[in-house]
């Protein structure tokens, strides 16, 4: 299990705009499963919605990839490199996520080619598909 500083010596993201807790497991540039605990007191919550706080579904892609550059950028080759978008496929939202909710997160690498790739993404919360999609990235 990594911590929030543990992953912060693999991926370049901070605060308020690291998305992702703890990692359960990675295999270096295979997969990763990660949480993020939705709390009440997100940032994004005063905007999005006032009186019905939901997740915006960017931001669960977003938590997605961050988990998949912790498989991506946990090789050794890509340690201090960042890996970014290079399109969203197939993503597709299935439940709100909410205040209170664990979102668990899990990207498996399915394809890479020099230093672009793509990796499967599910996002659930209690067993329960929240988005499910495939993100396309590349390691800079």
């Amino acid at each position: 299990m990594l911590n929030k500083e543990e992953i912060k010596k693999i991926i370049p993201q901070r605060e308020p705009f690291l998305m992702i807790d703890e990692v359960e497991s990675y295999i270096p540039g295979e997969s990763a499963v990660a949480y993020k605990n939705v709390n009440s007191e997100e940032w994004y919550f005063k905007g999005h919605f006032p009186g019905n706080p939901i997740m915006p579904g960017v931001l669960i892609t977003e938590s997605l990839a961050q988990t998949g550059a912790v498989a991506i950028l946990s090789v050794e080759e890509n340690k201090g490199k960042n890996a970014v978008f290079g399109g969203i496929n197939k993503m597709k939202f299935k439940k709100m996520v909410i205040p209170g909710d664990r979102l668990k997160l899990e990207v498996k690498i399915i394809k890479q080619k020099g230093p672009i790739g793509i990796g499967e993404a599910l996002a659930t919360v209690n067993g329960k598909v929240a988005a499910k999609g495939e993100l396309t990235f590349a390691v800079v």
